[in-house]
């Protein structure tokens, strides 16, 4: 969501917060309950040295896939946004008076929970709820200076809520056949086709106040829970009695994004429509056209069949199609199958015994073509725990077959996961079609390798136990 004067309500928000959550952790555990549990007059001695610890831990991780990635849609890392969210902390000290206060409680029911690792689920929620509460506060006092006009925490909490119910009416929408009771609630009348809406609606400004309205009264009957105008909370009672003031904030967002979007490159604009695209393609034609002629005017024969790649045939077509089904990511459109059958086989054909600089080289090409760091396989092999028992079970396996096992074992997108083993746009492991474009193998390859080195991990987990109690026997 882009709002004037904000920077942290887009999408690189997740990867701030984790960044910040992580760092904190590191630094907090460097002081002891004394420190912690000052009197409010020591308060912003703590806060500087927490700062200094922090700003110190972001500096040492500038280089990570995380760091680096874009954290909003201005150019600004996530690095940077996290940076000046923590010096921000300086500026607004409630913030951190009260997260000292909820660690003092927290505090007398457990001691000094912050040096266990075990608590760090624990530390780093506080430092996310407190950074939540401060990105809000700094986000509307700089809405409110570029526009002149009041803004508070809780309106800009209430633009982002509109926002993602505008997202969720636009997945509804874009399955109407999946969804044809809730998307008839949400537009007040029984479907008899696809919804015209659904194809008129192209930005948050098409999105009617009266849609938010049904769809938030229809998520109890279809979620089993009530929707954000419908709980039981005061944060937004009067606004579903209020479909101007929704409508007016759906179409204040929705302006502010195209216009900035212009900004951000003319070819988002120039070249959309069918007009653009038939430019395009006369450019394309005339230029392909006119180096054809050149050539034969030169003396130089053209051979159309050496120019052209052969088409796949109908087998390899319906054998990629079916392997793309089978996986996580099913919807990968066909043309991306096809491009990446032809990737495998350029890499399968590599000579055997290249040395570590062709083989970094060629590894660096693949990622970079998978749109991931050109150097992820490299740094994420480095940060590995060498001493873990999963990784002695798994040595004989590659990199990203032991990241298809986490994959499968413990999720896409789990806390304890090195930054170095995300990918930067989405903050999780790469998807299992990915992974086995890393390793240049097909995808039932790369499942069934997967599966055996889970079932290795239960064996010798198995194995383990039970010769622990005869260990233990007299």
């Amino acid at each position: 969501m882009r709002l004037p004067g904000t920077r942290y309500q887009e999408h690189g928000w997740e990867q701030v917060r984790k960044l910040l959550g992580r760092c904190s952790v590191q630094a907090f555990r460097q002081f002891s309950a004394e420190q912690v549990l000052c009197p409010p007059g020591r308060q912003d001695a703590l806060l500087e040295h927490y700062t200094e610890a922090v700003a110190a831990a972001l500096r040492a991780a500038d280089k990570t896939a995380r760091a680096e990635a874009h954290g909003n849609s201005y150019g600004d890392s996530v690095s940077e946004l996290a940076l000046s969210l923590l010096f921000e902390l300086q500026a607004q000290a409630g913030f951190w008076a009260a997260l000292l206060a909820a660690i003092a409680a927290e505090h007398g029911r457990g001691g000094a929970f912050w040096h266990d690792v075990a608590a760090d689920g624990v530390l780093r929620k506080k430092f996310n709820d407190m950074y939540a509460g401060l990105r809000d506060k700094v986000d509307a006092d700089n809405y409110s200076v570029s526009t002149g006009r009041p803004c508070s925490p809780n309106k800009i909490y209430t633009y982002r809520m509109l926002d993602t119910a505008y997202r969720e009416v636009e997945r509804l929408f874009a399955g109407w056949q999946q969804h044809q009771g809730q998307v008839g609630e949400i537009l007040g009348r029984e479907l008899a086709g696809s919804p015209i809406e659904a194809r008129q609606m192209k930005s948050i400004a098409g999105c009617k106040a009266e849609w938010i309205i049904r769809w938030s009264a229809s998520l109890e009957r279809y979620d089993g829970a009530p929707g954000p105008l419908h709980t039981r909370s005061k944060r937004f009672a009067s606004l579903k009695n209020s479909p101007e003031k929704i409508a007016a904030m759906l179409a204040e967002i929705g302006d502010y994004e195209e216009l900035s979007s212009n900004m951000d490159s003319a070819d988002a604009w120039q070249g959309n429509g069918d007009s653009g695209a038939a430019v395009q393609w006369l450019e394309d034609y005339w230029r392909v056209v006119g180096e054809s002629e050149a050539a034969e005017s030169g003396g130089a024969f053209v051979d159309a069949q050496d120019r052209i790649l052969p088409a796949p045939t109908d087998d390899e077509l319906a054998a990629d199609a079916d392997a793309a089904a089978d996986d996580e990511a099913a919807d990968e459109p066909l043309a991306e199958v096809t491009a990446r059958r032809l990737r495998e086989q350029e890499l399968d054909e590599a000579p055997a015994g290249v040395d570590d600089a062709a083989l970094l080289a060629r590894e660096q090409r693949v990622a970079d073509a998978l749109s991931l760091p050109p150097r992820y396989l490299e740094l994420a092999r480095l940060a590995q725990d060498g001493g873990s028992w999963t990784l002695r079970i798994l040595s004989q396996d590659s990199l990203p077959i032991r990241l298809a096992v986490y994959h499968k074992l413990l999720g896409p997108d789990d806390s304890t996961y090195p930054d170095e083993w995300l990918d930067p746009a989405t903050g999780a492991l790469p998807t299992l079609q990915q992974l086995a474009t890393l390793d240049q193998i097909s995808m039932p390859t790369l499942r069934k390798r997967r599966n055996e080195a889970i079932d290795r991990l239960h064996a010798a987990h198995d194995v383990s136990h039970e010769a622990a109690p005869r260990a233990e026997a007299p």
